[in-house]
């Protein structure tokens, strides 16, 4: 016999090789499955849409950062000279005019006086503007220091 049977002493070891016509038998079973089922996952429903206009995004208003030091000089969007509070209320008021209105982000330094805060806040609110925000350097609260970012 060419197969081998039971009953043959002829070779008294185990088979040892592997048979694998089951398991091609299995891979043609899902290749075929696959292969039929592969176009369904790429039909598609075919609408007729309706179309719509939609209005514009908002434009993303400017960022004005005002920096106040210890000695209360306050400094436009980061400028090299120092501004007076005529100065400032003329720069706000032509800021208020614009559409939309740019953000207003005071940098005052941690040993500055309150008062001069609160004059360039009066100022920015008497020129029209309302968005105001106050820029700090964050810390670990755990320890009390700094992130490390310079």
């Amino acid at each position: 016999m060419a197969f081998g049977g039971f009953n043959d002493n002829q070779q008294p070891a185990p088979m040892s090789d592997i048979n694998v016509t089951p398991m091609v038998d299995v891979m043609l079973v899902l290749l075929v499955i696959f292969i039929i089922t592969a176009p369904l996952f790429t039909h598609a429903i075919k609408l007729d849409l309706p179309a719509a206009s939609a209005a514009a995004a908002p434009e993303k208003p400017d960022t004005v950062t005002l920096s106040i030091d210890a000695k209360g000089a306050v400094f436009w969007d980061n400028g090299a000279a120092a501004i007076d509070m005529p100065e400032l209320n003329s720069r706000l008021a032509a800021a208020a005019q614009k559409k939309p209105q740019p953000e207003i982000q005071l940098r005052a330094d941690k040993s500055t006086r309150y008062e001069v805060i609160a004059q360039v806040m009066a100022a920015a609110q008497g020129s029209g503007l309302s968005r105001l925000g106050f820029v700090t350097d964050p810390k670990d609260t755990a320890t009390g220091k700094q992130d490390g970012k310079r």
